[in-house]
């Protein structure tokens, strides 16, 4: 998959941080669209099902059926940049009431 978006939710192999491993997992694009045309990577957070676990930076999804997510999930503050040909399927797309709160995780997490 190409023409990522900002927003869309994607399927993605995600490198474990101590490098053991890797597996596929939701992400959510956070880039720019002019960023994710004019460029063959996308930035993304990663996305898991462990609601239970809310560290700094993340967010819990309320819309995450209508977003095209199976169970429960939140916004982790995982960022990774990552080559859009490696998106293996669009999951759906995150409200704007999600992606505005994700946006503010953001801001919190990077000081901006």
């Amino acid at each position: 998959m190409t023409n990522c978006r900002r927003g869309d939710l994607v399927l993605v192999r995600f490198v474990f941080s101590e490098e053991s491993g890797a597996k596929l997992r939701p992400a959510l694009v956070v880039s720019s669209n002019a960023y994710n045309r004019a460029r063959q990577e996308a930035i993304v957070l990663a996305i898991t099902s462990n609601v239970t676990r809310r560290l700094f930076g993340d967010h819990v999804i309320t819309d995450w059926k209508e977003a095209g997510l199976l169970f429960p999930s939140l916004v982790t503050g995982i960022v990774r940049t990552i080559k859009q040909a490696m998106v293996a399927r669009k999951l759906g797309t995150l409200s704007k009431r999600d992606l505005a709160s994700t946006e503010r995780e953001m801001h919190r997490s990077l000081d901006l």
